[in-house]
């Protein structure tokens, strides 16, 4: 039977198998936009959370069984996902469960490493006796049917199975990468070579993994417990599980591929201020590799009840408009000019500002006569009357955070603004 085109038989492995999703991680290269929330509770794309992405990837690939695992300041994180992720049916076996940190066997210390923040969970994972764990990163945008990769999973006979990119051999080098023979059985793993190996028959591309794994469950706890024996482990599973279950079992490498075009879809670490606000750039293009708007692949969100966005005045020199931008609900542009931007929800522009190239998050106040541009404004804040960003780096790097790019990443504390909703 070939299981990559039966979906009925695909559904059923889906059905049998837990998705875990590592959304404990601080993410410091986003600077301070995670000084109150972890990396995958971050704003992103006008509506959404980072962690929305994967869980939405879950449930379209008919994985209605998930656990989360929480750690670094995960307050927004969980308020995000009580609100926005009860809809599924505990009748039926379907949950998304939040798991905290926890000191569950017998432990001092918090999570040393991503493949430890599993061993701890080891008990929980199989209370739900699945067939196949997921584990997956709660911080990249993508959309992806993890259903073809577990049916591979089982077809190729592995014990893992990693899911790669193709990336080109300059970039590699920031990447784990893997060495494949031509059946995709992988035979190393190398963190971040200096002279990456390319793909079989592709000198131009190596095969970099995403941090997505499926496991057999009996070999995952194997592994588990192997590497929680092993003292000058670091517990985590690109460093150590990988290495060593591919030197004593058969691990496989999952190609991320378009089944209908074959080629590789939109997969983005947002993991810098400058890749995300390259990211959240890309979306108001005209048209953009991630298409939110594909209804046979939603992404699914809580959203506040708020009313639609709207632009007042028309007159010569004060008029409320949005060119070439993104907004959302309860936004509300009075005789200013946003240009190339994208407004997540609840933004009031006041009259004659300009914003450009700009990333405005939720809950902004912008003064009037204000100019904006190629900035990141943090949630809650709020700009002075006649304040100026984007044009004089210098200056800005004083008071606020300039990215090796440019960008101009203001928060309320970098404006003397007492926190409070920070979400």
């Amino acid at each position: 039977m070939d299981f990559m085109q039966n979906q009925r038989f695909v559904s059923k492995l889906t059905r049998n198998t837990l998705a875990v999703i590592l959304a404990g991680g601080r993410g410091g290269r986003l600077a301070n936009l995670t000084d109150w929330r972890t990396k995958p509770a971050v704003p992103f794309g006008g509506k959404f959370r980072i962690i929305d992405f994967p869980l939405s990837n879950c449930i379209n690939s008919g994985i209605r069984q998930t656990t989360v695992l929480t750690q670094y300041k995960a307050h927004s994180l969980i308020q995000h996902l009580q609100r926005g992720w009860g809809f599924l049916r505990g009748e039926f076996g379907e949950f998304i469960e939040i798991i905290p940190a926890q000191q569950r066997i017998n432990q001092t210390d918090w999570y040393a490493g991503t493949a430890d923040a599993v061993y701890q969970n080891i008990d929980i994972i199989n209370s739900h006796r699945p067939d196949y764990v997921l584990v997956l990163a709660g911080d990249h945008i993508y959309k992806m049917d993890y259903g073809t990769m577990i049916a591979k999973h089982v077809q190729c006979g592995a014990d893992m199975t990693v899911g790669c990119i193709e990336t080109p051999i300059e970039m590699a080098k920031a990447f784990g990468v893997m060495s494949v023979n031509e059946d995709g059985v992988v035979s190393r793993f190398t963190e971040k070579p200096e002279n990456p190996e390319p793909m079989p028959g592709r000198d131009d591309v190596a095969l970099c993994s995403m941090g997505i794994y499926v496991f057999s469950r009996d070999f995952l706890f194997e592994q588990l417990r192997q590497d929680a024996a092993n003292f000058s482990s670091s517990r985590d599973f690109a460093k150590d599980i990988i290495p060593y279950a591919i030197s004593s079992s058969r691990v496989v490498a999952h190609p991320f591929r378009d089944p209908n075009t074959g080629k590789q879809p939109y997969f983005r670490d947002v993991g810098t201020v400058d890749a995300f606000y390259e990211a959240n750039q890309e979306l108001i293009s005209e048209k953009p590799e991630l298409d939110l708007y594909d209804e046979e692949w939603p992404i699914w969100t809580y959203q506040a009840q708020l009313p639609p966005a709207k632009f007042i005045f028309n007159e010569d020199g004060r008029r409320g408009m949005a060119i070439n931008s993104m907004v959302s609900g309860g936004d509300l542009v009075s005789g200013s000019i946003v240009r190339d931007s994208l407004l997540f929800s609840h933004v009031h522009v006041h009259s004659h500002s300009l914003i450009e190239k700009s990333i405005i998050m939720p809950g902004v106040t912008i003064g009037e006569n204000c100019k904006i541009k190629n900035a990141i404004i943090e949630e809650a804040c709020t700009i002075p009357e006649g304040t100026i960003i984007g044009e004089d780096l210098e200056r800005d790097s004083r008071y606020f955070h300039v990215s090796p790019k440019g960008v101009v990443l203001v928060t309320p504390e970098m404006m003397g603004q007492e926190v409070l909703n920070i979400r």
